[in-house]
């Protein structure tokens, strides 16, 4: 077991309000978020007024997804463009929860996963840059694929 402390319930809604707020400050579409723990439970799950009753259901499988795999979104999209049978055959084994497109970035504390976030309403780069703004304003580390040592190989 890690000392790395999990991603605790006021954090949770400290990132999912500020997936939120960032959303009204940018005037995107309506945002829904949820903020998973490692195990792929939801801790928050919050949508914007006008919010597609569908988006609850995509946001936590782009989390999922990232938790499931180890890689953020953007990273499984990568994959499935280059890899397709790969992505079905996660897809099939997930029975359909995973959603590999950007939007669901992986929480980390001192580069530890601590959970995830996943983000839909706008586009796929929009609700990304959203998580990633309200994952760093809590004072974590957003990982959306940019660090090279946090890659699976």
């Amino acid at each position: 077991m890690s000392g790395t402390p999990p991603l605790g319930l006021e954090t949770a809604r400290q990132i999912s309000h500020r997936v939120l707020d960032w959303g009204e400050e940018h005037e995107t579409g309506a945002l829904t978020v949820a903020v998973l723990d490692t195990g792929g439970h939801p801790i928050v799950v919050e949508r914007s007024d006008g919010s597609e009753f569908l988006r609850i259901d995509i946001c936590i499988g782009k989390a999922w997804g990232a938790l499931g795999m180890g890689v953020p979104g953007r990273l499984l999209a990568e994959k499935a463009a280059h890899a397709p049978h790969f992505v079905a055959a996660l897809s099939a084994a997930s029975h359909g929860r995973m959603v590999p497109v950007p939007g669901g970035v992986l929480v980390r504390r001192d580069g530890e996963i601590i959970g995830a976030v996943g983000v839909s309403g706008d586009t796929s780069d929009v609700d990304e840059e959203a998580a990633i703004d309200a994952v760093e304003g809590a004072g974590l580390q957003a990982d959306f694929g940019q660090v090279e040592e946090w890659r699976r190989p």
